[in-house]
């Protein structure tokens, strides 16, 4: 039975300042144990927005080597019982530096500027992108926007 978890990096972060252009804000790599991204909850945290547009976020995996930087963020059990989590993630505001070879688009998902857009892996997690324990793998969320800087948070929800 898998042992699930959240990573909240409890920051606003924002999109590129150069319109369309894709920042690398958020990567989880696998530790001894197999990794499944199960859940994908942004929401855009714009104020007094005067035009519709949206944020996609883009789960994408580098296969050669992990994306690294940004700040670190530990993944929270949701149950107290679990073990600590085996796997690494970090954020950044900008972005964190990308691994190598590839990316592979594994997922898309969008949001409003003030709303949210939730992905799930249900009822099990067959559709979540997933990664081997101890590969030297990343699976990074980018975000992009055709309107500069909106402010979004995001959680996302992992399985080992």
């Amino acid at each position: 039975m898998p042992l699930y978890y959240s990573i909240v990096p409890g920051a606003i972060q924002t999109t590129n300042v150069i319109a369309g252009t894709a920042n690398d804000a958020l990567f989880v790599k696998p530790g001894t144990r197999s990794l499944w991204m199960r859940a994908i909850l942004p929401v855009g945290r714009g104020a007094n927005l005067t035009n519709i547009s949206g944020i996609t976020y883009r789960v994408e995996k580098w296969f050669t080597t992990s994306s690294s930087g940004g700040t670190a963020v530990t993944a929270s059990p949701q149950d107290p019982g679990y073990q600590a989590a085996k796997q690494t993630a970090g954020w950044a505001v900008g972005a964190v530096v990308s691994g190598t070879g590839g990316p592979t688009l594994m997922k898309s998902v969008g949001s409003g500027t003030t709303s949210p857009g939730n992905w799930f892996a249900f009822p099990s997690l067959d559709d979540a992108p997933s990664l081997e324990g101890s590969a030297n793998m990343s699976l990074d969320i980018f975000n992009v926007a055709s309107a500069i800087s909106l402010s979004y948070e995001m959680e996302v929800g992992t399985a080992e």
